[in-house]
């Protein structure tokens, strides 16, 4: 993903040379679109990068949470096991009791396996989605360009 922003950033570079030499012969209408392609692309990369940040951060929550739900259910689940152990020699009603808060634990583990996986699979998405945009992205440079050039040629005729 750097290599790809300084790979627009030259790009952007570039179009500021060509930009300079088509100011030299007076095409003004053309710098002003050249400007504002230039601008829009810019905001539409700021607000790609925001937007990508933002996913970042809520993938980053979904994981924290996901993960400290999960510790705090072993803990759990560990000292049940002990619990349970001590409580044998006890009376029935403590046991039932028992039974119910493992069979609740048991239900959390029930839980968190799917958000596990809605986890790993929303990643999946977000990775294909940025692929995607990125093709599309270089494929927009490359007919800028095309156009540029286009543009220079029926400004040298």
């Amino acid at each position: 993903m750097q290599n790809e922003m300084q790979e627009r950033e030259q790009q952007l570079q570039l179009m500021r040379i060509k930009n300079t030499s088509h100011s030299n012969r007076g095409s003004s209408a053309a710098d002003q679109e050249e400007r504002e392609d230039e601008d829009s692309a810019r905001s539409a990369l700021s607000v790609f990068r925001a937007k990508e940040e933002q996913i970042e951060r809520k993938k980053m929550e979904v994981k924290e949470k996901f993960f400290a739900q999960l510790g705090r259910v072993e803990e759990e689940s560990k000292r049940l096991s002990i619990v349970k152990q001590e409580l044998e020699g006890m009376a029935d009603p403590t046991r039932k009791e028992i039974e119910a808060i493992r069979k609740r634990i048991d239900s959390f583990n029930r839980q968190l396996k799917p958000l596990g996986q809605s986890c790993i699979k929303k990643e999946k998405e977000y990775k294909e989605a940025l692929e995607a945009f990125n093709e599309k992205t270089k494929e927009k440079a490359l007919l800028v360009n095309r156009l540029m050039e286009v543009i220079y040629m029926f400004s040298l005729q």
